[in-house]
């Protein structure tokens, strides 16, 4: 009977929580509803577990531990990583009346003891710190003073040396577990294999963590491979057909980021660069800029993006071929964090390849290398891949999708077609066996095509592969092209990566069994240069995309954002700390005037409209 009475006990109180939660829920954030698995993860953490959730960007992480904050008493600290993360922050809960705070090194003497005094008091819910600053012994005898009740850890992956991003200092936040040990841990990250979501728990010390993982797939993103031909000019002509639109381009080098920046200026496009390279002051008053919208497009090196929060990036385009698969997912994440339809455009050229490699080669540590050249291959592969891409990507993090045809990439969208390449195929297999029987072992694809293309290299001579009766039999092609075609028939199955560690090939049954029969072998076509304008994918209607405006309410769309940015200007703020880019589209639809109307608009709650309701009334009836 007793466990009976604990069991109906635990459920009422779970069901308190729950509406707490779900009241906050709309009157602080202005949400009639949870994304999947934050219910979930907000119900554990007031449970008092441990949990390390792994949710896509644009999938509300930061809600995660911002509205338990509100529900429970005490502090709730939250680790994160970047100065302009957390300002941003701070500015979003406090524009929606949370009382929240931050502490980092931009604070003066006078700013920082005013803060401490009122965490002293009690004042605030939330305080954001760095990671290195958060295991300091004073200030860990701050938080002492401070009723902590909740850690959050941000972009978690950080923790790991098997993540994208590792960072020393995320290894010390064990010692504010060990401080406070009866505060529950919630680490967050929108990128983590199992391996990483593993380390996570292991370095934050985590007590039996209750694990959420949610999927990885971003529906309202388009992805499109474009064979690079001249990249600038492509870059500018595509953002050029976007209307006024934000967008990001990744370029490989602080150089290329200038030029690109400056190669759309000319063409009248505002950008601004972003690199490691530019004095701090520069990067900051660059990425402000874009955050308020006076800037279109930032052009930036992979030291732009962690924690931009900006919802309404419309494009995100790589001009340059990123290191792996999980760079690449975590900066395309960046374009549509609000839903509606945003495209991602990877201008891809074998000359991109040789240039990681060349920089594979200065690199001492043997297995660092073995372990970034299998990632320039899977990267390489997505590329080249003539598949679903939206497939290949959620398959890198272990997600099965049983649609054959996502409706959201190039490959599903324009199918490659196929050409007969059997000839050139047989000489290349050959070669592949002709090598393996005459020195016992295995090379790559750059090999095979120097053999083929008959190339006088050091290797070949040491290793005589000259004598082979493969040995110059295509020089009628490019090496460049025998790399082509290799990795095709990768993808085709009649090759495969011998798994042993490095990056070399064997023939397949398939293969084999193609030679013997002297068979047809077709295999789809490279990707091929496409006029830039023809590259963009208008995706207004794609499956899981915010719906797109009526024509009708488009100018009155136009007069809201024009409005939006004078309100954000006049407090200091990007202009989604006012309203999202969601919330303006379905202000222009839905029109409302009361208060009521007004609360039923996504993204407003009760502080939002008293600040901001009267002006947006007076300008959907026509009186701005």
């Amino acid at each position: 009977m007793s466990s009976e009475h604990n069991s109906a006990q635990r459920g009422e109180l779970e069901r308190e929580v729950g509406h707490a939660l779900a009241r906050v829920l709309k009157t602080v954030f202005g949400y009639d509803s949870f994304r999947p698995l934050q219910r979930e993860i907000m119900q554990a953490s007031l449970e008092g577990r441990d949990a390390v959730a792994v949710l896509p960007t644009g999938a509300g992480k930061s809600l995660c531990y911002q509205l338990p904050a509100l529900v429970r008493e005490g502090l709730t600290v939250v680790a994160s990583p970047l100065i302009a993360l957390m300002k941003d922050q701070v500015d979003q809960m406090q524009a929606a009346g949370v009382a929240a705070t931050f502490i980092n090194s931009t604070l003066d003497g006078d700013e920082f003891r005013a803060r401490c005094a009122a965490l002293d008091r009690g004042e605030h819910r939330i305080l954001y710190v760095a990671p290195e600053r958060l295991v300091t012994p004073e200030f860990l005898a701050r938080l002492a003073r401070w009723k902590v009740a909740a850690l959050a850890v941000d972009e978690a992956h950080c923790i790991s040396e098997w993540g994208h991003d590792f960072r020393p200092e995320y290894r010390q936040i064990r010692a504010v577990r060990r401080a406070f040990p009866h505060a529950p841990v919630l680490a967050l990250t929108a990128t983590a294999t199992p391996g990483v979501r593993s380390d996570i728990a292991a370095q934050l010390e985590l007590r039996d963590p209750a694990v959420f993982v949610a999927s990885f797939d971003r529906p309202n993103l388009a992805y499109r491979v474009v064979a690079k031909d001249d990249a600038r000019e492509q870059v500018v002509a595509f953002i050029r057909s976007r209307g006024d639109e934000s967008g990001i381009v990744y370029c490989q080098s602080r150089k290329a980021a200038e030029s690109m920046a400056e190669a759309l200026e000319r063409a009248g496009v505002s950008a601004r660069p972003y690199h490691a390279g530019l004095a701090q002051e520069v990067r900051a008053r660059n990425q402000d800029a874009f955050l308020r919208d006076e800037v279109r497009v930032v052009a930036a090196t992979i030291a732009f993006g962690m924690g931009i929060n900006k919802p309404n990036v419309r494009f995100v385009v790589h001009a340059d071929l990123p290191k792996n698969i999980e760079g690449y997912y975590q900066e395309t994440g960046r374009a549509g964090r609000d839903g509606i339809a945003s495209d991602c455009l990877l201008l891809y050229s074998r000359g991109d390849v040789a240039k990681h490699l060349h920089f594979l080669a200065d690199m001492s540590d043997d297995g660092a290398r073995a372990v970034a050249k299998a990632q320039l291959d899977q990267i390489v592969g997505f590329a080249e891949s003539a598949s679903c891409r939206r497939t290949a990507l959620l398959g890198y993090f272990g997600e099965a999708r049983e649609e054959a045809n996502c409706g959201g990439c190039d490959n599903c969208l324009t199918p490659r077609e196929t050409e007969v390449v059997t000839t050139d195929a047989q000489k290349l297999m050959s070669c592949v066996l002709r090598i393996e029987q005459k020195s016992g072992f295995r090379v790559g694809l750059q090999h095979l095509s120097e053999v083929l293309a008959g190339a006088d290299t050091e290797k070949i001579r040491r290793w005589f592969h000259n004598e082979l009766s493969t040995y110059g039999a295509g020089k009628d092609r490019p090496r460049a092209s025998w790399v082509s075609l290799g990795r095709q028939l990768l993808q085709e199955g009649y090759l495969e990566i011998a798994g042993d560690g490095f990056a070399v090939v064997r023939v397949t049954e398939r293969g084999l069994d193609a030679l013997k029969s002297r068979s047809e072998i077709r295999v789809t076509k490279p990707i091929a240069p496409v006029a830039a304008e023809r590259a963009r994918e208008r995706a207004s209607t794609r499956r899981g995309a915010v719906a797109p405006l009526a024509d009708a309410d488009t100018a009155l769309f136009d007069r809201l954002r024009a409005l939006r940015k004078r309100l954000a200007d006049t407090r200091g703020v990007p202009p989604y700390v006012v309203f999202s880019d969601v919330t303006l589209r379905a202000l222009a639809t839905e029109k409302p005037q009361s208060k009521d109307e007004f609360l039923a608009i996504v993204g407003i709650g009760e502080k939002k409209y008293a600040d901001f309701g009267g002006d947006f009334a007076t300008e959907i009836a026509g009186g701005g």
